[in-house]
């Protein structure tokens, strides 16, 4: 407020909320501070989809990762074909390799040829899943050592020449 203005005009401005004092004014800026959380049109109050919370939830708890793998899993039909998919899958991910685990050593040799496409389309679909190289490998072969102690040499491939 001004020197000019005499002090009963000043009070009659101030009463009716026309030239507010410094301290009534800190305090409506105060209390404006707090309301603001709870104004409906506020920034930041604007409703949000339920995908985009769920985003925000695992990106907050860092398990973007984890879900890009499932997601790997989960797609891996479509990555590589439905006839590929029926004779390889997705067995482990450790350290940026991938095992894939073929039905037969033919399947594993053809796509191994194929690696450097899939481990491409794997990067490009899931860069969260950290997927660096692809190994695949054959099917499961029965092992004949049984118990804890076993002969060192060929084994039983001596008996079937």
């Amino acid at each position: 407020m001004s020197d000019d203005v005499p002090e009963t005009i000043g009070t009659y401005l101030r009463l009716r909320g026309l030239d507010p004092s410094p301290r009534a004014a800190r305090r409506r800026r105060r209390r404006a501070e707090q309301d603001d959380d709870k104004l409906p049109f506020a920034p930041g109050r604007d409703p949000k989809g339920l995908g985009d919370v769920l985003g925000d939830l695992t990106r907050q708890s860092g398990w973007d990762s984890q879900l890009a793998r499932e997601d790997l899993v989960l797609q891996w039909e479509e990555v590589t074909g439905a006839e590929t998919a029926r004779h390889a899958r997705p067995v482990a991910l450790e350290g940026g390799l991938l095992t894939v685990q073929c039905d037969s050593t033919a399947w594993a040799k053809n796509l191994q040829l194929m690696r450097g496409e899939i481990v491409t389309q794997l990067i490009r679909r899931f860069p969260e899943a950290g997927v660096e190289n692809v190994r695949f490998v054959g099917p499961d072969v029965p092992s004949w050592k049984w118990g804890p102690r076993a002969v060192p040499g060929r084994g039983p491939r001596d008996t079937y020449g």
